[in-house]
């Protein structure tokens, strides 16, 4: 069975985060999403405001039939790849920088592929909440 290992905050849930899965599904049989806990979030964007507990990101991810395992992470590192168990790492085109090229280098030296998903055009969490915030 070849696992994959997706991961990001998924607030905000939308259409682009199920096309994520569904893409990444298609490169193995099992599919876990890690969702970032809220507390670390503001590290990698101290300005970003979250809608969801990381309970209830947790939950809507679970419930998803093409999610097989959901888990919280805090960070994107080494240490965290470590205590995970898959064959292959699926990233967002988003997933740009040093701490994802890191991470990237680890998959290959422990034997790991790595696959970079295309993104839905047109869909974006950010502008979603400013479409609502802009509404309300």
């Amino acid at each position: 069975m070849r696992k994959v290992l997706t991961f990001g905050v998924f607030d905000y849930f939308h259409l682009g985060h199920l096309r994520l899965f569904k893409q990444a599904k298609e490169h193995g049989d099992y599919l876990i999403v890690a969702v970032q806990d809220g507390e670390f979030c503001s590290i990698y964007k101290p300005n970003k405001k979250l809608y969801y507990t990381t309970e209830e990101r947790v939950e809507l991810v679970s419930a998803l039939r093409i999610v097989d395992e959901a888990i919280v992470y805090d960070h994107v590192g080494i240490d965290v790849m470590n205590n995970i168990d898959f064959d292959i790492l699926c990233l967002g085109e988003d997933h740009i920088g040093e701490r994802f090229d890191k991470v990237t280098q680890w998959c290959y030296a422990n034997g790991k592929k790595v696959v970079r998903l295309k993104r839905t055009p047109g869909i974006s969490s950010t502008e979603l909440k400013l479409e609502v915030e802009r509404l309300k």
